[in-house]
Order: C-alpha cells, then structure tokens, then sequence
C-alpha cells in the first residue's frame, strides 16, 4: 500500500525534489516559498542522503549555486518568492543559454494580494522571456508529482525548468500519495564544455538552439499529462494551475463546460484554437496576472470571445478566489466565503520587546531637531516602524535600497540622510551600496539592525551574524564609525547621542543595534525547559 501524507503545498514540492533525488536546496527565506527549504532541513532522509540545505545570502547567489550543482551532472533545486526572481534574474535568464547538465528546477512562489509582499507579480513572464518549460499545479498531490516530472524534462531537455505557485497553493495543505525515492545522479560533466562559456561566439549559438529547441517544448506541453482538455458546452473556460480546483468547487456535481486545464506551458496553442472554435466565450482562470489572457487575445485578434481580468469578468488585481470565480462564471454575487462582520482588523505591528522599537524611538527623538531630516528604510520586519506610534521612516522599496537611496539623497544635498536595514537584508543586498557610499564619501548613516536572525521569515539563520563589523571595515568604513549599541529602554539616553554624534559627522557611518530577536529567544528558552 502506497504511503500517504498530510502536507502544505510546500511540502509537497519539498518531498518530490528529495525524491527525485536532488543533491541539493538553495534558497533566501521569502514567504510563500520558505516552509519548502525549511521542509529538506528538518528531513532525516536529507540527512541520511546529505542534501545540502544551508540558506544562502541572497536569491541570485542561491542560483548561481544551483546551476553550479547543476553542471557537475547532479539535480538541484533553487527556491523563491516572486521579488526574489528579479534579485536572480540575470543567472536566471543566463541559465537557459547555458542549459543544464544534472536536472535544475527553479520554484517561484507568487503572492497575489501582496500578503507580505511589495509588488503583484507573474513570474511566468520570465519563463516566456527566458523560453524555458514552466510547470503550475492544481493540486497538491500534482505538485508532488509535477516536480518529479520537471526534473526530467529538465535533463531531457538540458535546459532550467520554472515551476510557479502561488501563496493558496503553497500554504494549503492536502493528502498527498507518495512514490519510492530515486537515487541520486552520480558526478558527470557536460561533453560541451563551450556552451557554458557566454562569449558572444557561444551565446549566439546557443541562443539559436534555445529557439530551435521551442517546437518540441510546445509539443510537449501538448501531450502533457498535467494538461487536459474536456470537451462540453458552448462555454468554455481555460483554468492555470489552481484555478482549476477554483473551477471544480463551483461544480460540485460535475462541469458540463468545455475545459481546457493548462498546468505545462508552452501554450498547447492547436487545442486551445479547437477549444475556442468549438465555444462561443472562454473565460480565463489564473491566479495572478493576465499571462494566458493577454496571448490568446494576440493569437484571436478581436474575436471578443475571451473573457476574463482584462475584459472585466475578474477582478485586475488580487488574487483568484473560489468567489470570484463564482461570479465570473454567471452563479451570482453571493459570497461562499464572506468575511465576518465582527472581525476587527489587526494589523501587523512590532513585536512587545523587539529591539527594533528602541531603535526607532532613540532614532525619532534625534531627528525631529533636524528640519530636513529622512530616514530611508529596506525589507524587514523592522520595515513596520513606518506604521503607529513610531511613522519612522520614509521609504521601502526593494532588498537593499535604502544605503543607495540614502546615498543618492545625500549626492543631492540632503542632511541628514539616514539608512535603516536588517542584518539578514544587509547581507543580501546591502553590502555594495554602502561600498558604493564609502567610494564616493557620501555624507550618511546607516543603522544595520541586528537581531541575530532573519525575523520576518521566521528566524532561520542570518548570514552577517558576528561578521557585520568586519563586513564595514572590509568595505571601508573606518573603525571609529562602526558604533554597537545594545537597544534597550535604559540605554536610549546613549543610542541617542552616538546617533547624534554620527549624523554630525560628515562621511559614511555605521550603527549596529544588536540585540537577540524576541521570538527567537522565546524559541531557545522553550527549546532549553524542555
């Protein structure tokens, strides 16, 4: 008898690439993509089989490694959230030139709705610029089979494969049937060694290859068993990835519409033209942006027969939802899943004992006497200082951009100029802006925020720990510059003059708040009583 298990979506994806036999996970913490990572850590068969799962600094380094795995004839996967694929997008988009040689899956996670995000974002739209498979499940137990699958098609192929969820699908759970685990690849290495060189010479020639290889990649998607086509009424309906299972609770008896489920892309372009040649309108179901929705109005013209987030039927933003669905399908506006009248919103906010509020209340006493003051933020769980009582900070754009927003301000004649950023961000993508600010001598400080961990994802490890005043000096701060200070209420009177001190100073400086993240320490003194 077959095993089977309860799992989130995440899981899932976990189980089938150790499964599938990968030698190793590379990953940035970023929700909804790090219960994946966090699943192979925890695993005694990632143990047994040594599966390297240790965080990387960054999404682009993380793909970097994988494709390295990947060229020594092992399978790897790379895991992300969506803001993550544009950190790793040149080695990604580099990495279909390249090909594969062992199988390499790259998992986005996409967060329709922005949960915990800054941005709704279809990461598909790199798998078509990048002309690579892409695989979207319906269901858990398809994404445990789907990315077994992928490996494959990856190593047959010799090319990435992109595998898209989104936040419902990865934080859902459901009984997944579990299949014997395949051994992993032994060492080989690639017979054409040119084709991982991108000197212009190789690259054009690869890039021809990669076009050449777009047929059978069609035909593929095609003949796929994650893709179906069931033919029905004149009203038809396209479904991607869980807007299927959106579709099917609509329908609890069974659908008379003529479905075309679509979970392997290339488009399968000859079944979607007898789908809408048999249909008077086809509705769109996909989480996320108007991927598919955009190409079939390119291939129909002006037929007005599809429907969907351009045309109105859906909503343009947010997310897919069984609701939404409901509508856009003509069974009326009733909600099957309204919220409660009596719920009271709670928004987010800054842990009772988070070093992070000391920092903002030494930081807002201090420059209040400046008129001119800004203090530009990053991404973080310290990011909620711009939210009541602290209205801290002024800015949060991407991984990183507060040293060079604070810089570029500074370049432009604004006093003082203040970056606030996390250790676990600093690492990632902080590091060449305060170079950048310590070549060009831009008169700014910056505040790294050290809770000895990567807070908003939920505490895994944090690659600057016990390295960040060696990272400043490195980089060329100088040694009197870099202040530790330890955030708490009896040391504000002294956060608050080496503040002072250091925004007077004309040049780059460096403050550290370090003290231990709350809920982490709560974790270890649970861990220690029992």
């Amino acid at each position: 008898m077959k095993e089977k298990i309860l799992v989130l979506g995440d899981q899932a994806i976990a189980l089938g690439a150790m499964h599938a036999g990968i030698n190793g996970v590379y990953a940035y913490p970023g929700t909804p993509s790090t219960e994946i990572t966090e699943y192979i850590q925890e695993s005694p068969f990632a143990d047994e089989r040594k599966i390297h799962s240790q965080w990387c600094t960054n999404e682009k380094t993380a793909m970097e490694a994988a494709l390295g795995m990947s060229y020594i004839g092992k399978r790897s996967l790379v895991c992300m959230k969506h803001v993550g694929l544009n950190v790793a997008a040149d080695a990604f988009v580099n990495s279909s030139m390249t090909g594969t040689n062992g199988g390499l899956v790259v998992l986005v996670a996409d967060d329709p709705s922005m949960h915990s995000s800054q941005n709704e974002q279809d990461s598909r739209y790199y798998g078509k610029f990048a002309f690579v498979p892409i695989f979207e499940p319906s269901s858990q137990q398809e994404a445990y089979d789907m990315i077994r699958y992928a490996f494959e098609v990856s190593e047959q192929y010799e090319l990435p494969v992109l595998m898209r969820i989104t936040t419902r699908m990865a934080h859902s759970r459901a009984v997944v049937e579990v299949l014997p685990a395949r051994e992993q690849n032994p060492m080989k290495f690639p017979e054409d060694r040119s084709r991982w060189v991108l000197l212009p010479v190789n690259a054009r020639r690869r890039y021809n290859e990669l076009l050449a290889a777009q047929p059978a990649l069609e035909d593929l998607s095609a003949q796929s068993q994650f893709n179906s086509y069931k033919k029905g009424s004149k009203q038809g309906v396209i479904t991607c990835g869980i807007g299927y299972n959106y579709l099917m609770e609509n329908f609890p008896q069974g659908c008379d519409r003529t479905v075309l489920k679509i979970s392997q892309y290339p488009l399968p372009k000859a079944t979607i033209k007898e789908l809408v040649e048999h249909c008077d309108e086809v509705l769109v179901l996909e989480d996320g942006q108007p991927f598919v929705e955009e190409q079939l109005r390119g291939l129909l013209d002006a037929s007005g027969k599809i429907k969907g987030r351009l045309s109105g039927e859906l909503p343009r933003v947010g997310e897919l939802t069984p609701d939404n669905v409901r509508k856009a399908l003509g069974f009326g506006e009733e909600a099957a899943n309204a919220p409660s009248q009596n719920t009271v919103p709670r928004p987010p906010a800054l842990c009772t004992g988070c070093g992070h509020r000391d920092v903002y209340d030494a930081l807002n006493q201090v420059v209040k006497e400046y008129a001119d003051a800004k203090v530009f933020s990053d991404i973080g769980c310290y990011t909620l200082g711009a939210l009541p009582p602290f209205r801290a900070i002024d800015s949060c754009v991407d991984m990183g951009a507060s040293i060079t927003m604070a810089k570029g301000a500074a370049d432009g004649g604004l006093f003082p100029s203040v970056a606030v950023i996390g250790d676990s961000t600093f690492t990632h993508s902080g590091i060449t802006g305060l170079l950048d600010a310590v070549n060009s001598k831009a008169n700014v400080t910056v505040i790294i925020s050290d809770n000895l961990t990567t807070g908003m994802t939920g505490g895994q490890d944090s690659a600057g720990t016990d390295k960040l005043e060696d990272i400043c000096y490195g980089v060329g701060v100088e040694r009197e510059h870099v202040r530790v200070v330890i955030p708490l209420p009896k040391n504000i009177e002294e956060i608050k003059a080496v503040i002072k001190e250091e925004l007077e100073y004309n040049g780059v400086s460096v403050i550290i708040p370090r003290r231990e993240c709350i809920q982490i320490l709560k974790k270890i003194k649970k861990k220690e009583k029992k």
